[in-house]
């Protein structure tokens, strides 16, 4: 299932970017982060995140989130003009 396997791809990616972060080393961090492309294109593939099921779209919201919060751990791209 997508969403088990972007949970798992998550727990994988954010300590080894957040491990690269205190190492001052951004490359391993964004590509820590890139290994999340392959299992956030399936999830939206294949889940829809805003299910009549109230708990269900209140869990992939979350899953959402964190993954945003892993992305904003490395660099906050809302910093970025242009």
């Amino acid at each position: 299932m997508a969403e088990a396997a972007l949970i798992a791809a998550l727990d994988a990616a954010e300590p080894a970017a957040a491990d690269a972060v205190r190492a001052e080393d951004f490359a391993a961090a964004m590509a820590a982060l890139a290994t999340l492309r392959a299992p956030i294109d399936a999830f939206f593939d294949s889940v829809t995140v805003n299910d009549p099921d109230p708990a269900k779209r209140a869990a992939r919201l979350a899953l959402l989130a964190r993954v945003r919060d892993a992305v904003h751990a490395v660099a906050d791209f809302s910093k970025i003009e242009g």
